[in-house]
């Protein structure tokens, strides 16, 4: 993984209908260990990752870096938006793209969040890189996952086996910016 390119960051904070993007804070802490720790999140994700390991790897402020994006509903973590290159994805599709990923808690899920803040970061990502495609991974048996790719504009590329599951590559076109 590698920077983005020539970002700004912090970026502002995005501000929706209900959301707000912002930059992980020291009091995203807990939020991002449940995160980690969820057997639901983690279903499609290889498994959730130990709750007393998690403790104790993760940093005061967790996931400090360019593209990463702390989903606030009402002054409280519900979930993290990603947007990262990968110059050496195993896909050869997708090498040196940037990768939309998110997860978000089971208790917000289907209220439409997720895909409120991935068209926002997706508007960011467009304004801040563009002409750039995105691409986004996921396990086919993840339904809604693939519902959402759609939604956002993703179209598939291809379908590989991985993790002893399907899984989906899709591409999301640059948006063309409007001339002068």
């Amino acid at each position: 993984m590698t920077e983005l390119g020539p970002v700004a960051w912090p970026s502002a904070p995005i501000r929706t209908e209900r959301l707000v993007l912002r930059e992980p804070e020291a009091r995203d802490r807990a939020a991002f260990i449940e995160l980690l720790a969820s057997p639901e999140v983690h279903t499609y994700l290889g498994g959730p990752r130990p709750r007393d390991e998690l403790e104790r790897e993760t940093p005061e402020v967790p996931e400090q870096w360019p593209g990463s994006f702390v989903v606030d509903l009402d002054g409280a973590m519900i979930g993290q938006i990603l947007l990262r290159r990968t110059p050496e994805h195993s896909r050869p599709a997708a090498a040196g793209k940037v990768d939309l990923g998110y997860l978000f808690l089971p208790r917000v899920w289907g209220f439409g969040y997720a895909a409120e803040a991935c068209a926002a970061a997706l508007d960011w990502f467009d304004g801040v890189l563009p002409g750039e495609s995105a691409v986004l991974a996921t396990q086919t048996a993840n339904i809604g996952s693939m519902r959402l790719a759609a939604k956002l504009g993703f179209t598939e590329v291809e379908r590989f086996h991985a993790w002893d599951a399907e899984q989906w590559l899709g591409m999301r076109s640059p948006v063309a910016m409007p001339s002068d």
